[in-house]
């Protein structure tokens, strides 16, 4: 954590390092060595799925929580599925590894306090705008839809970063955020310079996700700001606003405002508002999200 000196110079100048701020907390969330290797096996067109399943199986707790999920309803296979071999067979090595990377970022960033809102409030909000992330990417018939469950999980995780290395301020902006979480991402880039969006996306680069994910998560309050990945921060946009309008999903209970989405996001997904059965994606999350929270984080899980 950064010292108080630190913090107090930091809050009379008006701004924050980003960088310092990352690279203080690195240490804590280096993506796990089975994530690093899983990735360069992804990357090779010669690994074999028994070749990616014998790294999975070096980890037994990443193995079995993989395999609770893909026997669970997030995918509804009508058969169990015991191995991760042939798991890797019916998903594709993408969705497993993307699958692993959720739980292992989890797993990680668990141990980093948000220090602005409870842990397991913050951690209820991202699965919630994870499931209804990939629901959206789904109905938009993209063909990883996973890849966005994974940005929407992680979509804040710069909030824990943040008010972890910089507590004394926290007080300050809780105030703000039960204005919804648009109005904290306001108040960060007046105080700080940055946001909770851009600090994730940084620490992010680290764990190898690719440029259209971290351009989603630096984006997720402006998707229209985007330089290349608009459909992506389109839809963790979207999600996130839809989650903030849930009573499961909310980050913050009862907020003063109700949160709008960004006109970009419809000309970005080429549709319009009403195109969309915000009922249908919200109750199709909520039936997931015990189950979901639950293999997640068995601990914290309800």
């Amino acid at each position: 954590m950064l010292s108080e000196r630190t913090i107090a110079s930091d809050l009379e100048r008006g701004s924050a390092d980003e960088a310092r701020l990352v690279a203080d907390v690195s240490g804590l969330v280096s993506p796990p060595t089975v994530c690093v290797k899983m990735f360069e096996l992804v990357q090779s067109a010669q690994a074999s799925a028994d070749e990616i399943g014998d790294v999975v199986a070096s980890d037994p707790n990443l193995t079995a929580r993989l395999l609770r999920i893909v026997n669970s309803s997030f995918y509804g296979f009508p058969s169990r599925i015991d191995s991760i071999s042939r798991a890797i067979t019916i998903l594709g090595t993408s969705d497993l590894y993307n699958l692993a990377l959720a739980i292992s970022a989890v797993r990680s960033f668990s141990n980093v306090g948000a220090g602005l809102v409870r842990m397991e409030a913050l951690w209820s909000h991202s699965i919630f705008c994870a499931l209804v992330a990939r629901h959206l990417a789904k109905h938009r018939g993209l063909p990883d839809a996973d890849r966005l469950f994974v940005a929407g999980l992680l979509h804040d995780i710069g909030i824990s970063v943040i008010y972890r290395q910089l507590p004394n301020v926290a007080p300050r902006m809780r105030s703000v955020a039960q204005a919804g979480e648009a109005a904290l991402w306001a108040a960060e880039l007046e105080q700080f310079g940055f946001s909770h969006a851009s600090v994730g996306a940084r620490l992010l680069e680290a764990w190898q996700l690719p440029v259209a994910l971290r351009e989603a998560i630096r984006h997720h309050h402006d998707p229209g700001a985007a330089p290349s990945a608009r459909i992506e921060a389109a839809l963790v946009h979207l999600a996130d606003v839809l989650a903030n309008r849930s009573e499961t999903g909310a980050f913050w209970a009862n907020p003063t405002s109700t949160p709008e989405v960004d006109g970009a996001v419809w000309d970005a997904l080429g549709t319009e508002p009403e195109s969309l059965d915000v009922k249908q994606v919200l109750g199709d999350a909520s039936a997931e999200f015990a189950e979901t929270a639950r293999n997640l984080m068995p601990a914290r899980g309800r």
